[in-house]
């Protein structure tokens, strides 16, 4: 009832500031622009990591809705009051991948890693970071941890941490599917896609925020998230729903 009652009105078109997670930049921009031409609504986005967002949140920045890196975090703000219950949704299932700038340089079952030949590998911090965290459990289910943590570089998000391997600060690294991932195939370069056997789920949820609940335009978004439109562009952009 409440998504319908935000779609029923496109003539009181409105903005929704809109948290985002590093990782689901590129799909959410495209989201952004179709459901601004299809609902008159515009989404005002900002990208960066899950665990910032959370921060500024409860110190009172004015984001409507929160579309994170995981689950735990919008559940967190429930529990907290920053975040209406009964909101909160996964929106998608993002899938990890290490991955290389360089053709040939990471083979399709990950053997690099064991192998070596490389002086540094990039994952997101696993602290705040939930790609990570699920990059961590993948070394530590393959008894890599203490071999590879002296080559570690540790980007603040997901969003840093492609920036290394694409300047070639780190020979490779753990990265999101999404950002190498481009109408259905591998943009650039070389990859392993990681089973998600070796990780728990990286379950992303959006959940409307305090700050939003009487927000015609962030209904509407949410409700926009569950449409077609918005799941084909979704798992074209590599994650699973």
């Amino acid at each position: 009832m409440f998504f319908g009652v935000a779609l029923a009105a496109p003539a009181l078109a409105a903005e929704v500031s809109v948290a985002v997670a590093s990782n689901f930049a590129a799909p959410m921009q495209k989201i952004a622009a179709a459901f601004e031409k299809d609902t008159g609504h515009k989404a005002v986005l900002a990208f960066g990591s899950t665990g910032k967002f959370h921060a500024q949140i409860t110190n009172g920045a004015p984001f409507q809705v929160l579309l994170a890196a995981d689950d735990e975090t919008p559940q967190r703000l429930e529990r907290e009051g920053f975040a209406m219950a009964g909101t909160r949704f996964t929106y998608a299932i993002g899938r990890l991948a290490l991955w290389s700038r360089l053709p040939g340089r990471v083979d399709g079952k990950g053997d690099v890693l064991r192998v070596g030949g490389f002086a540094h590998i990039a994952l997101a911090n696993p602290k705040i970071a939930p790609y990570g965290a699920a990059a961590a459990e993948v070394l530590n289910g393959l008894g890599l941890t203490a071999t590879l943590t002296p080559k570690f570089v540790l980007g603040e998000n997901i969003a840093q941490t492609y920036q290394f391997v694409a300047s070639g600060n780190a020979e490779l690294g753990f990265v999101a599917l999404s950002q190498v991932y481009l109408d259905g195939k591998l943009a650039a370069g070389s990859a392993w896609v990681v089973p998600a056997t070796l990780h728990a789920p990286i379950r992303q949820d959006a959940v409307l925020l305090r700050a939003g609940k009487d927000s015609a335009a962030a209904a509407a978004l949410l409700a926009y998230l569950h449409g077609g439109k918005a799941r084909a562009l979704i798992r074209a952009s590599g994650y699973d729903l």
